[in-house]
């Protein structure tokens, strides 16, 4: 269905608050750009251990911080990119894209056949579990990397397709006077539910696309190198297949696989891919990633209401060990995170920054590698030491900002290293105040 032009939101929709105007200035220096056009495949994956490339924080994470609300009133944000240019885009689950820019927030496009995927009020009492949508909606978004010379807008979202689901991968020309009708998909037919769509979406520092999807219910397509469920894919910004991906014998852009419902990756300093895992009842998990790497979902992770070890180890060795994993009954929830570079949270400072849904935080995990000083285990923290873990790191992880901000669907940093997050409150399965009536909200971070 062809959509009009898209058009101002209302101030009930957004609503800008303190310190707006600053974002619109948050780009800093634009990074070095790919040529319009150039398809980059001199991929040369890193290789995870050894020295890395930051220095390992020692000390505690915990600091007292400000948290400063720039936009309210958000109906279940999903997502959110930066422009080398300071531009930022943001998406609603409820099925649409827009860009916060000079203190101004305007619709970009409603993606076409994207489902609603519904909202409870802002202040509500409901608690559903599931809205209308379940867990699908209007998910990731991501800024072509020489934007605006290549002005694409790339999204993925659940669509309604031959009367089911599915997800798919598309990209919008911003500069256009009506984006939404420029809308290409790239990718589609990754399967979808009502839950475990995966979604986040993210160009690496090899200028790629990075493309996080979720087993949608059916566990045994995790493994299965045809299935593009429970992967994490890596596609051109035109959306083949780079040469450089591992030959799996199956989909071509499959760079990894066994996974149940990856939400969140980044980059260590250096190049490494690290992503962040729903688990079953628990057992979320951190993953380094390595091409054609197979992270044994669902047959290596121990079943509910064990101890959450993975048996298999070491003697599995075709299956790559988790950095950490929470163990049975120990649920973050874990979604969007970023490995934090910037000066605005100095203590967070080269830490892998994860935001908990079900566990209504911000976990702040850092990654120190072998013989190194770890950091103190003070209030609720947590170490993963033991011998079945990927020795590349030890991970620590402290938990942080629980219930300040409810359920924390994104920690994203700026071109100019400041910290943001949003929160994912209206989707019916928030807990203690929450949903606020300011809720969702978009926010930045710094140290108090």
């Amino acid at each position: 269905m062809q959509r009009g032009p898209a058009g101002p939101l209302s101030r009930r929709a957004f609503l800008a608050v303190t310190g707006t105007a600053a974002l619109a200035g948050c780009g800093g220096d634009a990074p070095p750009r790919t040529p319009p056009g150039t398809v980059r495949d001199d991929y040369e994956h890193p290789t995870p251990g050894g020295s890395p490339s930051w220095d390992a924080p020692t000390g505690s994470p915990r600091a007292e911080l400000s948290v400063e609300v720039l936009v309210e009133n958000l109906e279940i944000p999903w997502d959110l990119a930066f422009s080398g240019t300071g531009e930022l885009f943001m998406t609603q689950r409820t099925g649409s894209v827009v860009r916060f820019d000079a203190g101004e927030v305007s619709e970009v496009a409603k993606p076409q056949d994207a489902i609603d995927a519904g909202s409870i009020p802002p202040g509500s009492d409901q608690s559903s579990w599931w809205v209308e949508g379940g867990e699908g909606g209007t998910l990731g978004v991501a800024v072509h990397p020489s934007y605006p010379d290549e002005p694409w807008v790339y999204v993925y979202y659940t669509a309604s397709a031959g009367g089911g689901k599915r997800n798919r991968v598309v990209r919008y020309d911003v500069s256009a006077d009506d984006p939404g009708a420029t809308e290409e998909v790239l990718l589609g037919g990754i399967p979808a539910n009502k839950y475990h769509n995966g979604g986040r979406i993210r160009f690496g520092p090899d200028d790629n696309l990075w493309v996080c999807t979720g087993d949608a219910g059916t566990p045994e397509d995790a493994r299965d190198p045809e299935s593009l469920a429970g992967k994490v894919l890596r596609l051109a910004p035109d959306g083949r297949a780079p040469a450089s991906n591992p030959d799996l014998g199956g989909d071509p852009r499959v760079f990894t696989y066994g996974h149940r419902n990856p939400q969140g990756i980044d980059w260590l300093p250096g190049g490494v891919p690290i992503v962040s895992e729903h688990g079953p009842s628990g057992q979320d998990e951190v993953n380094l990633l390595v091409p054609g790497g197979d992270y044994g979902w669902n047959d290596v992770r121990a079943a509910p209401g064990s101890d959450g070890e993975y048996d298999a180890y070491p003697a599995n060795d075709d299956v790559v060990p988790p950095l950490l994993n929470t163990g049975a009954g120990a649920s973050w929830a874990p979604t969007g995170a970023t490995f934090y570079t910037g000066t605005d949270c100095p203590a967070w400072r080269h830490r892998f920054v994860v935001g908990g849904l079900v566990s209504q935080a911000v976990w702040v995990v850092t990654l120190t590698p072998p013989g190194g000083e770890l950091p103190p285990l003070d209030g609720y923290a947590r170490r993963f030491d033991a011998d079945w873990f990927h020795p590349a790191f030890t991970a620590t992880a402290h938990q942080l900002l629980q219930n300040d901000l409810g359920r924390v669907r994104h920690v994203a940093q700026s071109p100019s290293g400041e910290l943001y997050a949003i929160t994912s409150n209206r989707d019916g399965r928030a807990t203690g105040p929450f949903p606020r009536e300011r809720d969702d909200v978009l926010v930045r971070l710094r140290s108090a």
